[in-house]
């Protein structure tokens, strides 16, 4: 079995280290094209063509199912990439947790790029699911970037910022980009004071969990933790084959999945 993830970066590690915990035994083919990051501020037309150039990539490795890891791609580009690899090739897209972030009633914080908060695509969504839910939208610009380039100070300042915008009494938190997945720990760290000494843990909502599920679903196989950890890990950067980005090694999901390749070659 092989599951391939694309994305701009190294966001779609939080959805490959969690493919790789529920299959061990899963090839992975991670297609991202650096150069061309971030894709947010490119028009829709641009961005779908850098994400159809890394979906190509990844297909021609044959997986059963392709992950689009990253939001802002899964907005843009998902129907195109599903008009030229489906049906042969199932496309699964990334969605803000937004759904199971307002099940329990909120108050809800939405953390997303600038281009998302406030964007039809989000209002759309909180309408679906967030109806009767408080829901604040908290932009946090240039978090994306700095997760990116694993600049911890750029990292803290901005997670930082959108710490003090997140409204006290916040009970859930949405991560809207799969790159906030790989600090989750502190975004948790910088929100939870500002709840009050009294607060509930603040539960975080990534897409990673749901992603990887829906994949191997859609691959026709359930979760196996316990298989033997046979899987291979292939990384294409502008379709060529090539190591990990050095930055995704400050990740303990860059570095859980290195470790896997390097322990079974």
């Amino acid at each position: 079995m092989k599951i391939a993830l694309i994305d701009s970066g190294i966001g779609l590690l939080a959805a490959a280290a969690t493919v790789h915990r529920l299959r061990p035994d899963a090839d992975l083919v991670l297609s991202g094209d650096p150069a061309s990051m971030p894709w947010g501020p490119r028009t829709p037309e641009d961005l779908t063509a850098h994400a159809l150039a890394c979906a190509r990539a990844a297909a021609a490795h044959r997986p059963d199912a392709l992950i689009v890891a990253c939001n802002t791609a899964s907005v843009h580009a998902l129907a195109a990439i599903r008009a030229e690899l489906e049906p042969e090739l199932p496309v699964i897209g990334t969605v803000p947790a937004i759904k199971p972030a307002a099940a329990a009633g909120g108050p809800v914080a939405i953390w997303a790029t600038p281009a998302t908060t406030g964007s039809p695509y989000q209002r759309g969504l909180i309408r679906d699911f967030a109806a009767g839910v408080e829901v604040a939208e908290v932009p946090c610009p240039g978090l994306a970037d700095a997760v990116e380039r694993a600049d911890s100070a750029a990292i803290d300042a901005a997670v930082a910022a959108a710490a003090a915008l997140t409204p006290p009494g916040t009970r859930a938190l949405v991560l809207g980009c799969t790159h906030y997945e790989l600090v989750d720990d502190r975004i948790r760290a910088a929100v939870q004071p500002r709840l009050g000494a009294d607060a509930p843990e603040l539960v975080l909502h990534g897409s990673a969990p749901a992603v990887a599920a829906q994949a191997l679903r859609r691959a026709g196989t359930a979760p196996d933790p316990d298989a033997a950890p046979t899987g291979r890990l292939t990384v294409l950067l502008s379709g060529r084959e090539e190591a990990l980005q050095p930055a995704a090694l400050a990740y303990r999901e860059g570095r859980s999945l290195v470790e896997a390749a390097a322990a079974r070659s």
